[in-house]
């Protein structure tokens, strides 16, 4: 199965994720999804990001998908979570 094939288990018809898996392979899978939510070259407040999140997901735990972004790689954030910035972009 390729990782579309994958993602498609986590999103509803309209793109929005509706599960945070437990194995950490499909946690990628959504998280290299949510990061093309994002715009390059772009600073973010921690608000707007929660923003963006929450448009893209049902589960309502929009915290952990910010953390496992920062966590994983894919955003900066600066001290005190004033401005983030995608680092990994797919």
């Amino acid at each position: 199965m390729d990782s579309n094939q994958l993602l498609n288990r986590f999103i509803d018809n309209e793109g929005k994720v509706t599960v945070w898996p437990a194995k950490q392979m499909n946690k990628l899978i959504i998280l290299d999804y949510l990061i093309t939510k994002f715009e390059k070259d772009k600073d973010y407040t921690e608000k707007e990001v929660n923003e963006i999140l929450n448009a893209w997901h049902t589960f309502g735990d929009w915290a952990i998908l910010r953390r496992s972004l920062i966590d994983g790689g894919y955003m900066s954030r600066e001290n005190g979570g004033y401005r983030y910035r995608i680092v990994k972009a797919i």
